[in-house]
């Protein structure tokens, strides 16, 4: 399972950068959720990205990422429930 979540969370941040100056355009500084290269919503803070959004989706099955120029917010941190192998 975490195999597959870590290639998901890949795709859904590929598809965050292949649209990140769109992203900018519309949503600078704040912090979008992704799923299936799609975006769920966009928040001011990373807790209530992940607050809300886990009230639809379940964790490990979509990205959050603060939207900005740049590579700047590349670095992540990624948390899960998820038990390891």
């Amino acid at each position: 399972m975490a195999a597959s979540v870590t290639d998901a969370l890949r795709k859904e941040f590929q598809f965050y950068r292949d649209n990140q100056d769109e992203m900018v355009e519309k949503y600078d500084g704040r912090v979008v959720a992704i799923k299936g290269g799609e975006v769920l919503g966009a928040y001011d803070s990373l807790g209530m990205a992940l607050n809300e959004t886990q009230k639809t989706h379940e964790l490990g099955t979509f990205l959050v990422q603060k939207v900005s120029e740049g590579n700047k917010d590349y670095t992540i941190t990624i948390r899960s429930r998820a038990p390891l192998p």
